[in-house]
C-alpha cells in the first residue's frame, strides 16, 4: 500500500514516514501543496495523510483538487482542532481529521480502517448482495 505523505514539518514528516514504513506501507512525502498534487497526479495512492497548513497551496485546496477527480481516502492530520475546522475538512472531502499532537498508534489504526474502508468493504459491495435471512 502506498501512501502520499503531506506535511511541511520536516521532523513530524520523517517520524511519520519512518514508521509507516516500518509497518510495510511505502510512503512518498511531499512538504507543499504544490508538489502534493504533482505527485499525487504521478502516481497511484492508496491514501492521503494531509496537513491543512502548507506552503504554496492550502491542504484544503490540495484536497479540493483530489476530490475532483479521485476518492482515495484522504486523512487530515492538522493542528487546527476547532470544531469548524473538523468540520469543514470532513465537509469538503476528508474522510478522518487527527489533531496535533498525535499517537502514531492512532493515526496507524486509521490508516489500517479508511484503506480496510476503501476497499474490502467497496469490494464487497460489488459482489452480489445475497439475504441472510428468508421469510418464510
Amino acid at each position: 500500500m502506498k501512501i502520499l505523505l503531506v506535511e511541511d514539518d520536516r521532523e513530524i514528516s520523517d517520524m511519520l514516514k519512518n514508521f509507516l514504513i516500518t509497518e510495510n506501507y511505502e510512503v512518498t512525502a511531499a512538504y507543499d501543496g504544490e508538489s502534493a498534487c504533482q505527485l499525487f497526479f504521478a502516481e497511484e495512492f492508496s491514501l492521503v495523510l494531509l496537513d491543512l497548513m502548507i506552503p504554496k497551496v492550502s491542504g484544503m485546496e490540495v484536497m479540493k483538487v483530489i476530490r475532483e477527480k479521485n476518492t482515495v481516502p484522504i486523512i487530515i492530520i492538522s493542528a487546527k482542532d476547532s470544531d469548524s475546522d473538523k468540520t469543514l475538512g470532513l465537509g469538503l472531502g476528508a474522510d478522518d481529521y487527527i489533531t496535533k499532537p498525535f499517537s502514531v498508534a492512532e493515526v496507524l489504526a486509521r490508516i489500517k480502517a479508511n484503506i480496510r474502508r476503501s476497499t474490502q468493504y467497496v469490494a464487497g459491495m460489488a459482489r452480489e448482495i445475497r439475504p441472510m435471512w428468508r421469510l418464510q
